[in-house]
């Protein structure tokens, strides 16, 4: 990038609002589920980074005085930006927050071709530059969403953090102190299971307590953030093993169809993913979303088709004027890496609670829940061209003896 060019992206951010609201710098936007969060919980954002463009259209898309410059790279950030091209001095911001890239620390990614590899993955690297941010800016508090594998496990990322802000520590005379946590976004009355890491540090060392778990025995479901949707252009099934779905009950994936199941036996049982041909069921949270389905890849919808668009971020807890840019694939894409809203929310008010922005506050992205939901459709049979294929099948050897994982990251 030219000097010109370093130049313009620095000059043409706008200052923050002024007032009570906070002040919150994002980094890692994409499709903007954590902006939009700490937006409802009082926190205005001064600039948004990401490099992928879709998610730097969707910010301006849907908040036009958010600042979403191009190319968005974190690690150049922190070589370009300071607190008075804010209007701001060091300490001034209120909160950093951002969900580094989860790939290198996904579980799913130890089954692709790349492998997890933790912080030696080339896309763990840009976690320097937010560090550097902190430094800059000197926030009051720090916010990090991320897979639980990001902080726990081989190759997290935990170690490079404290140790990080440890050095930050001794050459700012500030006490950020990380404390972390693994929570289920469902908890928090997000209709979808998803276990997240979230991590805070606090620029004054104090300690900080999670939010109340409010939906842990009453949880928000599938059924509750969809029932009174109709898709007007309902995704059509593509996979090669999608005409079984209707065989599977709701709730269910492809062991129903194994010697442990119900119904015919076509696999063998614990030899495919999870996600493999599974299902939504109305009366319990979603599955987690994936950001790249393959064509078998649930969770599918309870009507035995791919959930649309909307769909998936109605189970993220976005509300219905939040719009995606970008391809199919690229909107599914932006949807699975983003952070649900509702649980953003709940940990922004917690954080503006702490940092005296106010004294109270009541979730205001929680759906109004309908009645009970309709009973399920009863699995029906396999169809008749599969048939003869029914018979036993080999099940999984065992822990520990069927396919491995691709270049997993050594133990320590």
């Amino acid at each position: 990038m030219s000097s010109s060019q370093l130049l313009f992206w620095s000059v043409s951010v706008k200052l923050a609002k002024s007032g009570r609201r906070g002040r919150v710098l994002s980094v890692y936007s994409g499709a903007g589920g954590l902006d939009l969060g700490l937006e409802y919980a009082g926190f205005d954002p001064i600039l948004c980074l990401d490099t992928e463009p879709t998610a730097r259209r969707t910010l301006t898309l849907n908040r036009p005085g958010w600042m979403a410059p191009a190319p968005g790279d974190v690690a150049l950030a922190s070589r370009v930006f300071a607190p008075g091209d804010f209007g701001l001095a060091a300490g001034d911001l209120d909160l950093l927050a951002g969900g580094p890239p989860c790939q290198p620390f996904s579980k799913a990614a130890q089954w692709a071709p790349t492998a997890r590899q933790g912080m030696q993955d080339p896309r763990a690297a840009s976690l320097e530059g937010m560090l550097n941010l902190v430094e800059t800016f000197q926030p009051a508090a720090v916010l990090i969403e991320n897979v639980a594998g990001f902080l726990r496990g081989n190759g997290s990322a935990l170690s490079t953090l404290e140790d990080r802000l440890t050095v930050l520590n001794e050459r700012n005379d500030t006490q950020y102190k990380l404390q972390w946590w693994i929570v289920d976004a469902a908890d928090f009355g997000v209709p979808q299971h998803r276990q997240r890491a979230i991590a805070v540090a606090f620029r004054d060392g104090r300690s900080f307590q999670l939010p109340e778990r409010t939906h842990t025995a009453d949880p928000v479901t599938a059924w509750d953030a969809l029932h009174d949707w109709k898709e007007p252009n309902p995704p059509e099934p593509t996979g090669s093993w999608t005409e079984l779905l209707a065989s599977i009950p709701e709730g269910g994936n492809y062991q129903w169809l194994t010697a442990k199941g119900g119904g015919d036996e076509l696999f063998g049982w614990r030899t495919r993913y999870w996600s493999f041909l599974l299902k939504l069921a109305k009366d319990r949270p979603a599955w987690t979303l994936p950001a790249s389905p393959g064509p078998n890849t649930g969770p599918f919808h309870w009507d035995n088709r791919p959930l649309s668009v909307r769909e998936r971020l109605r189970l993220q807890s976005f509300p219905d004027d939040w719009h995606l840019e970008g391809t199919t694939r690229e909107q599914y894409r932006l949807v699975g890496n983003a952070t649900p809203p509702l649980l953003a929310e709940a940990l922004g008010a917690a954080i503006g609670i702490e940092l005296g922005l106010y004294a109270d506050y009541s979730p205001q992205l929680l759906r109004p829940r309908p009645a009970s939901a309709p009973p399920a459709e009863p699995p029906r049979r396999i169809p008749k061209h599969l048939r003869d294929a029914v018979g036993p099948r080999a099940p999984h050897p065992g822990t520990g003896l069927g396919p491995a994982p691709r270049s997993p990251i050594p133990a320590d």
